[in-house]
């Protein structure tokens, strides 16, 4: 799932997940006063010259899917992909080569599948929760747990607008991930994501207005294709009520309400900027839980072909076909904050 993992004391940014430097991006320096004071430092000669930074292990790629039967024919699905990031609380491991305080990443696999038996899936949420739960009660010797789920996207099969029992197809319209961190005695980081979500209008877009020198090229454009895939993660300031499925639809419900808006007139857009910032507001507005957001929405450019040199062939403006380009593409990202300082508590 992860290109690139972060790590447990410092998650890392994550191009393919994560917008933030970090999910804890605004505590760092006060986990760090907490965590050192527990780290267990076994030195030789040359050992007090050097110290391990950010460092754990894990196992990724963990697939799973829960068949919950409510009845002999009626079934719900969920299909999750698995990463389980532990950091210990010594680094005997590392340093003197002691593996009894390790959790083997086969046990953690192992653990993904008995936790999903013994006790169901709900959401990615919390299903990441109970991860954490269970590595921290269970293992004394764990400082911190992350746990990164991804959601495939299944829907259930309809037969003349009936719902199937038992069939499903999958539809890849957007990717649900979320990310939970967790330390020892503290409360955990929740991240819910959406990627993927590629979207197309075909007029209410224009960017005009710019900068005008003598670097320019670009003219200005008073109805344009707006298209963007579009990807949004969003932290939560508590887990205690929230709803994450319904969460994950009013983030989605937000983007398609501030790209698309009514279905007879649309909704017009003076630029990308504008409308990720509207979406932003939206998601804020609807989801007190949410403390911050974040989006990308790089362009997907359309540009209209030039048929001024076949005059004989075609007359007249342009407006029907088009030339896609991909690279290069402009990208546009933002996060939205909220001012109170108890939105996150």
């Amino acid at each position: 799932m992860f290109p690139h993992k972060g790590t447990l004391c410092h998650m890392q940014n994550n191009d393919k997940y994560s917008l933030s430097s970090s999910l804890r991006e605004s505590s760092n320096s006060a986990r760090d006063a907490h965590c050192q004071p527990n780290f267990t430092v076994y030195q030789n000669d040359k050992r007090d010259e050097y110290e391990l930074g950010a460092y754990g292990y894990g196992k990724n790629n963990v697939k799973l899917l829960y068949v919950h039967r409510e009845n002999a024919l009626h079934h719900e699905i969920r299909e999750y992909e698995v990463d389980t990031h532990l950091r210990l609380i010594s680094q005997k491991d590392y340093m003197e080569g002691d593996n009894h305080d390790i959790i083997a990443t086969d046990s953690q696999k192992n653990t993904v599948y008995l936790m999903a038996k013994k006790h169901g899936i709900r959401s990615p949420e919390e299903f990441a929760l109970l991860l954490c739960s269970h590595f921290l009660y269970t293992y004394e010797q764990v400082a911190e747990v992350s746990i990164n789920v991804e959601e495939y996207p299944w829907t259930r099969h309809y037969v003349y607008n009936v719902p199937h029992n038992h069939a499903f197809v999958m539809s890849p319209t957007a990717t649900r991930y979320c990310q939970v961190s967790q330390l020892r005695n503290e409360s955990p980081q929740i991240r819910g994501g959406l990627k993927g979500l590629r979207l197309l209008k075909s007029t209410q877009s224009s960017f005009t207005d710019f900068i005008q020198d003598e670097y320019r090229t670009l003219p200005d454009m008073n109805d344009r294709i707006f298209s963007t895939i579009v990807m949004a993660t969003w932290d939560f300031s508590t887990a205690t009520g929230v709803d994450f499925d319904k969460v994950w639809c009013t983030v989605k419900d937000c983007i398609m309400e501030n790209f698309a808006g009514p279905p007879d007139t649309g909704i017009y857009s003076p630029s990308v900027q504008n409308t990720l910032y509207l979406t932003e507001k939206c998601i804020l507005d609807k989801v007190k839980q949410i403390y911050s957001v974040e989006m990308q929405m790089p362009n997907k450019h359309y540009f209209a072909l030039d048929f001024s040199k076949f005059s004989k062939l075609v007359q007249g403006p342009n407006k029907e076909v088009y030339l896609p380009v991909d690279k290069p593409s402009g990208i546009i990202y933002a996060r939205l904050d909220r001012k109170t300082l108890c939105a996150r508590l």
